[in-house]
């Protein structure tokens, strides 16, 4: 890329360091995240019904298992449709992004090494969530459709395997914002030394 293009690009972006006011990567990172729990917890709670059934006729809440289920199954599906776009905009704003390369994390990584690493780990959860919901798929449809327990006990435990790794992937992503300042409007411009009172003609076109 030549310096005319790269001077031409900067000059469109924001003080973010996108064309957009707000990266969208964070909001559909959380819309993922909450679809994946929302699905394995539901699982998990239709999996103990049995135990739990007397707490809900106490509580006079109508349910049965196979409403837990039918919500286990469509939040995973819609988990790994999103995960698709979220990834694409993650690789898209690191594309754009310019971590500080005289920092380290609270990890020990530098702003790159960080970038890299939830890179890799955003087509792994990619991989890992579509995966999910192919194996929810077949449970649900196919080995074990006439069963009460619609979920294996194997694929709950996986879910959970799969939390941790969303946690350590999230607190990268963390870092990348909250100590590292990609992408975020204030931390650049007190980087380069500009005054912060400009953000307050910019936040009104951002929403």
């Amino acid at each position: 890329m030549s310096p005319d293009l790269m001077e031409q690009l900067a000059n469109q972006l924001g003080p973010n360091g996108l064309p957009y006011g707000l990266p969208i990567h964070p909001n559909l990172v959380h819309l993922t995240l909450g679809l994946f729990i929302v699905a394995i917890s539901f699982d998990i709670v239709g999996a103990l019904f049995p135990l739990e059934k007397r707490v809900f006729k106490f509580l006079a809440i109508p349910a049965n298992s196979s409403n837990f289920f039918d919500v286990g199954w469509f939040n995973m599906v819609a988990a790994a449709v999103v995960t698709f776009p979220t990834v694409a905009a993650g690789f898209y704003e690191m594309l754009l992004a310019q971590p500080p390369s005289d920092e380290v994390s609270d990890w020990g990584l530098q702003g790159l090494e960080t970038m890299l690493w939830h890179g890799v780990g955003g087509v792994l959860l990619l991989t890992l969530i579509v995966g999910m919901a192919i194996w929810r798929g077949f449970q649900r449809y196919r080995w074990r459709k006439d069963r009460a327990r619609q979920v294996q006990w194997s694929y709950l435990i996986t879910g959970l395997g799969v939390f941790a790794l969303m946690f350590a992937h999230g607190t990268l992503g963390a870092h990348l914002g909250g100590e590292f300042g990609v992408h975020v409007s204030a931390d650049r411009l007190l980087r380069a030394g500009e005054d912060l009172s400009v953000l307050n003609v910019l936040l009104p076109k951002m929403f």
